[in-house]
């Protein structure tokens, strides 16, 4: 059984830092597991570590996609497995690093062979809420209670997959079976649980530096290779608020605020989902504290 390292926690723990650190003491490599970081042009807003940063260590599934291009959990999990499989056969540790709990969880436990992507029913619910704002939301909570309550009513490409799949799959014969979970690996998840309290003050430091730093620019640029503005990672957080700003619908002040609410709205929903997997092991602090890296080569030391 190939040693697989997972490294989760809420946006701005320091998942990066204690990646690199492990990495460079295990001779490992880094696999990405944040969905927006898997989109090239798309750096500033995303925090991806720049090239130049990496320390020589590898990263894979950085830059992968056009923005143009949609991309499911299955299809980062197979994508995933790939890249772990090659690290693993050259006697790598592979680092799988992130926050997008659904991917992690695609990657680790398979998820049911659902139906592929109906474009015509999802510009039509696409339509619908646009002109009764709110209304998958509420269908979602009549037909699917349970993923209406993790589903916020304006995540509207997710509303939109969600009723997408109760409908196909109500009219699907049989009802899919469930894929298999990741085979070959033993894994040992590392939770990051920072203090809530500095997350936040982090959280609003590393807002206004990402747009002090250029996002603003970055999105102009976006925009002025033909984008429009509709596509996926542009729903990303500090994106969406960007492109209000240059669309003159709020000021700087004003996106900055927005975005760093919505940051530790986000923080906290990651936070209750990677707590519901009981097989991780939680540190607390943050990943760049130089007692959290230690604790953690000594935890991976004595695990492999």
């Amino acid at each position: 059984m190939h040693p697989l390292i997972v490294i989760a926690g809420p946006t701005g723990s320091g998942k990066t830092a204690l990646a690199l650190r492990i990495a460079s003491r295990f001779d490992g490599e880094i696999v990405n597991c944040d969905s927006l970081q898997l989109y090239r042009g798309f750096d500033i807003g995303t925090a991806k570590t720049a090239v130049e940063d990496r320390q020589g260590i590898p990263h894979h599934l950085f830059d992968a996609l056009p923005p143009e291009e949609g991309y499911s959990a299955g299809e980062y999990a197979r994508a995933a497995r790939e890249v772990l499989g090659d690290i693993s056969s050259r006697e790598r540790l592979p680092l799988v690093v992130g926050g997008t709990g659904f991917y992690l969880n695609a990657l680790l436990r398979g998820l049911p062979a659902l139906p592929g992507r109906d474009n015509s029913l999802r510009e039509r619910l696409a339509l619908r809420e646009e002109r009764r704002p709110g209304s998958l939301h509420r269908i979602l909570s009549r037909v699917d209670p349970e993923s209406s309550r993790r589903i916020h009513a304006r995540d509207i490409q997710k509303l939109i997959r969600a009723v997408e799949l109760r409908v196909l799959t109500l009219a699907a014969r049989p009802v899919p079976e469930s894929a298999a979970p990741l085979e070959g690996h033993r894994t040992l998840l590392i939770g990051l649980n920072p203090d809530r309290a500095k997350l936040a003050e982090r959280l609003e430091s590393r807002t206004r530096r990402i747009f002090a730093e250029g996002l603003l620019e970055e999105v102009r640029g976006l925009l002025a290779q033909g984008l429009s503005g509709d596509e996926k990672p542009f729903e990303a957080l500090g994106y969406k608020q960007a492109l209000q700003v240059l669309r003159a619908e709020c000021s700087v002040e004003e996106a900055i605020e927005s975005t760093t609410i919505a940051t530790r709205q986000y923080a906290k929903r990651q936070r209750t989902w990677f707590r519901r997997d009981r097989e991780f092991r939680w540190m607390d602090g943050f990943g760049d504290e130089s007692g959290v890296q230690q604790m953690a080569i000594e935890m991976i030391g004595e695990w492999l």
